[in-house]
């Protein structure tokens, strides 16, 4: 069992999706502190050749809620504001005739809150994609939530009986390789690879949203740059 646990983050980058793809369960950790300015609500999309943020916009949103917690604005207006510069972006792109169906799918569906908008999203996104990864949130399964970090992690790993624990290169100074490996468990971090591909024109923006990726990438492309990462 090759395991990772991610906060929900709403259309991530493609380093996000290289994890996914490259476990066997995917835990989505939507009871952890809401995190302000992060990219649980809000990515980068290709607008007039350079990066542009989009936000969906939170009710109540507070570090001190669990992400769960947080619900979606009661102003809809947002959606077909989102919608419009999604197409008016990509509708030169070649695979814009797939994705915005997908697309339109992802933002009109109504939440219970901003963790389980994110898994929607990533469980169509993966269902068009065709990976076979399974997403789990941590607030429906485990019932561990007054642990602490590795403690936690650790934990969740022992219930689903996981042999090998695959974080972000960003979680080195969290994670020590010895007290998994104590655990029967090998750690190890997943360096993401931004290899360009062509978009509308020259230089290549890298980074942006997996839905920039989709746009101009059909499943097999997409899954090529999914496979371009290194473990550490």
């Amino acid at each position: 069992m090759v395991l990772a646990i991610m906060q929900p983050y709403f259309l991530p980058y493609i380093g996000y999706f290289q994890l996914l793809k490259a476990v066997d369960k995917f835990v989505l950790y939507d009871d952890v502190n809401f995190i302000n300015r992060g990219f649980i609500n809000r990515n980068n999309l290709l607008v007039n050749g350079r990066a542009s943020l989009f936000t969906i916009p939170l009710k109540d949103a507070s570090q001190n809620k669990l992400i769960y917690e947080v619900g979606l604005s009661d102003d809809n207006s947002w959606q077909k504001k989102l919608t419009r510069t999604v197409e008016q972006s990509y509708k030169k792109a070649p695979q814009f005739d797939a994705v915005f169906p997908v697309f339109l799918d992802i933002v009109g569906y109504t939440p219970q809150n901003i963790g389980d908008f994110c898994y929607h999203s990533l469980t169509l996104i993966s269902r068009y994609l065709g990976l076979q990864t399974e997403i789990v949130p941590s607030s429906t399964v485990y019932g561990n939530g007054q642990m602490k970090r590795e403690e936690r992690i650790l934990d969740i790993c022992r219930l689903e009986n996981a042999t090998h624990y695959i974080n972000p290169q960003g979680g080195t100074a969290l994670y020590d390789k010895d007290r998994f490996a104590s655990r029967n468990i090998q750690l190890s971090f997943l360096k993401a690879g931004l290899v360009p591909y062509p978009q509308y024109r020259d230089p290549f923006v890298p980074g942006l949203s997996i839905l920039d990726v989709l746009m101009f990438n059909d499943v097999q492309q997409t899954h090529k740059l999914l496979d371009q990462y290194e473990l550490v």
